[in-house]
């Protein structure tokens, strides 16, 4: 597969409530819920993805944190080959739909958030709306 440059969205279950300490953040409580986060890869979004998907590596991003709790598991990968811009058209649209995680992923633009709770229900009409195709969704791997 050729490298792909554009934005993602992850969509993440917490299988119990937990606290996690996200950086700078400081303390952060995550329900029992699905959460959407949407990032930027433009070195490709293999690459990325697949550094989300190990449990262990070098906490760098706020999802770091989130994702190297045992309780997070991410469900689906959805992609769209774009520019940078586009991840926060993609996170203000979530922001439409979900409940934005103040100040999650986002240090670098003037969002609210780039991680938000989001209804299960929601995900497929959210992703055809904004034109994302599925990369992964289970253990489904398209890469």
């Amino acid at each position: 597969m050729r490298k792909i440059k554009g934005i993602y969205v992850l969509f993440i279950s917490v299988k119990r409530d937990i606290f996690v300490k996200v950086g700078a953040l400081g303390k952060i409580k995550f329900s029992q819920e699905t959460y959407a986060y949407v990032g930027s890869a433009q070195n490709g979004i293999k690459k990325r993805v697949t550094r989300h998907l190990k449990k262990e590596k070098r906490k760098f991003w706020h999802i770091d944190y989130l994702l190297g709790e045992k309780s997070t598991r991410i469900e689906k990968v959805a992609c769209q080959k774009a520019p940078k811009e586009e991840e926060c058209r993609i996170a203000q649209a979530l922001s439409q739909i979900g409940e934005p995680i103040r100040g999650f992923g986002c240090s670098d633009c003037p969002c609210s958030s780039h991680l938000f709770k989001i209804e299960e229900t929601a995900i497929r009409l959210f992703m055809q709306d904004n034109s994302l195709e599925r990369l992964r969704e289970e253990n489904n791997e398209v890469f």
